[in-house]
């Protein structure tokens, strides 16, 4: 396995699926550039922090496991995507 990325950008957006149900996590409403800081969070998988994003992502999948905004959780609804530094962004 390889070393996991040392640093991510997060992105925070306000929806999970449109009317139809399609999977459409609307537009960016907050984006973060967080960076390793060594520790395992709660969910096993390695901790990232920076401007106010405390998130613990799957170096496998790049899936954001947990995430607090400014020490609370992320809204209800709301979805966070994550996107190893120098890696493509997914559609």
């Amino acid at each position: 396995m390889t070393n996991p990325p040392r640093r991510y950008t997060v992105v925070l957006k306000p929806q999970i699926a449109d009317r139809e149900g399609h999977t459409n996590h609307g537009a960016s409403m907050r984006s973060a550039s967080v960076e390793a800081t060594g520790d395992t969070g709660a969910s096993g998988f390695p901790r990232y922090e920076g401007d106010g994003l405390q998130v613990d992502i799957d170096p496998g999948t790049h899936a954001v496991e947990a995430v607090t905004v400014d020490g609370r959780e992320l809204p209800y609804g709301w979805t966070a995507e994550a996107t190893a530094q120098g890696e493509t962004p997914r559609a």
